[in-house]
């Protein structure tokens, strides 16, 4: 099937363009000995995992259903970190994850004999309490009152006993000049005990296959905990291994004029990219420009009855037409994990376009995708 065959909506994953933010990021792992495993928060096509598989050491998941899908479609290294664990959930996760990652101590408390008889990988999650963040309160980690992580006030010594490694996540799509200014508030406040650990992780949020990354300062980063305190370090990355390496392609349904040019697609920031109204971001569109700068701007709008249901505002070299197709970059990752069915909106197909640009169909969703979710 050739692109434009491609039915709508639609979300795209480019095999191309995914191998080759995995060549970048298998790069640092030869160069440094670190190991990297994906974050699946960002990019589950579990499809592509045979491929992801064959660049980096594994997974890491946020609980019970992504270690699952890691270790049943992967196979490799298993890593597990939730802000807090259930009774009737932990023993599956014991017996399929190598690393689980503790938010807490009385958490270990409550689990670290089983973990240990286990023979697992035991580690705690710390809170560095470094904000590098401007802006998207939403997502740092280390902002005042967050739940994730021990900061130092309430880091018990005494309770390190099975504790192999130290685990911070503090960045989200962020450089590695930010990583070094975490890792200084690491060793300030946690240095006296990182020599006494096995492995430390860095977490995600390393935008890494972003052109204007500083890989260098990166592997500066690992080499410094490395060569400091002998410690093995990790770093799981989600965004990074399918940046810009996906698309989302959509149909306008109609036209409509309030004040400005509307254009109805057949998709939904609400329910198909909702990181566009979280974060918020404009995503990128092919052959478009900003509002004003081409010669007709259009509001593109979802059909839901969300009233903020607003991709965003476009300019674009002639008008918008029912029928015509657009297409956003940036669409493999978080869009698809993220994705719901509000308002009864249809879940995207799911494709695979391969190396030679031909397309085949993974995935699609019906009525009865929508309906088995509710009763």
């Amino acid at each position: 099937m050739k692109f434009t065959e491609l039915p709508t909506p639609c979300y795209v994953v480019d095999e191309a363009l995914l191998e080759k933010n995995l060549r970048i990021l298998r790069g640092v792992m030869d160069r440094t000995g670190c190991k990297i495993v994906l974050a699946q928060k960002a990019f589950s096509m579990y499809k592509m995992y045979p491929l992801i598989g064959e660049y980096l050491t594994g997974t890491t998941a946020s609980g019970l259903y992504e270690a699952r899908l890691g270790y049943e479609e992967m196979g490799k290294e298993n890593h597990v970190f939730a802000p807090a664990y259930r009774d009737d959930e932990i023993d599956e996760i014991i017996s399929i994850c190598d690393h689980i990652i503790f938010n807490s101590f009385s958490q270990i408390e409550r689990f670290k004999d089983k973990v240990m008889k286990a023979g697992k990988k035991m580690g705690l999650r710390i809170n560095p309490e470094c904000s590098t963040q401007i802006g998207h309160a939403i997502y740092n980690p280390c902002s005042p009152g967050s739940r994730f992580g021990v900061t130092i006030e309430h880091f018990r010594p005494d309770l390190l006993e099975g504790i192999s490694g130290l685990h911070f996540h503090t960045l989200c799509q962020q450089n590695s000049d930010d990583l070094e200014k975490t890792l200084n508030a690491v060793e300030e406040k946690f240095g006296p005990w990182l020599s006494q650990m096995e492995w430390i992780n860095f977490g995600g949020g390393h935008h890494i296959t972003r052109e204007d990354y500083d890989i260098p300062r990166l592997e500066s980063c690992i080499k410094r905990m490395q060569e400091k305190y002998g410690l093995s370090v990790y770093l799981e990355p989600g965004e990074a291994v399918a940046l810009n390496a996906g698309y989302l392609v959509t149909t306008v349904l109609d036209n409509h004029i309030n004040g400005i040019d509307i254009a109805i697609l057949d998709t939904s920031a609400s329910c198909h990219m909702p990181d566009v109204l979280e974060m918020p971001y404009r995503p990128p569109l092919f052959g478009s420009g900003e509002a004003g700068e081409k010669p007709y701007t259009y509001r593109l709008g979802g059909q839901t009855c969300l009233a903020g249901d607003v991709i965003g505002d476009y300019s674009f070299d002639e008008p918008l037409k029912p029928g015509d197709r657009l297409v956003f970059g940036d669409m493999a990752i978080y869009s698809m994990v993220k994705n719901t069915t509000f308002n009864g909106m249809p879940l995207p197909a799911i494709a695979l376009q391969d190396k030679d640009g031909e397309c085949q169909i993974v995935q699609q969703f019906g009525y009865q995708d929508f309906k088995m979710r509710l009763s």
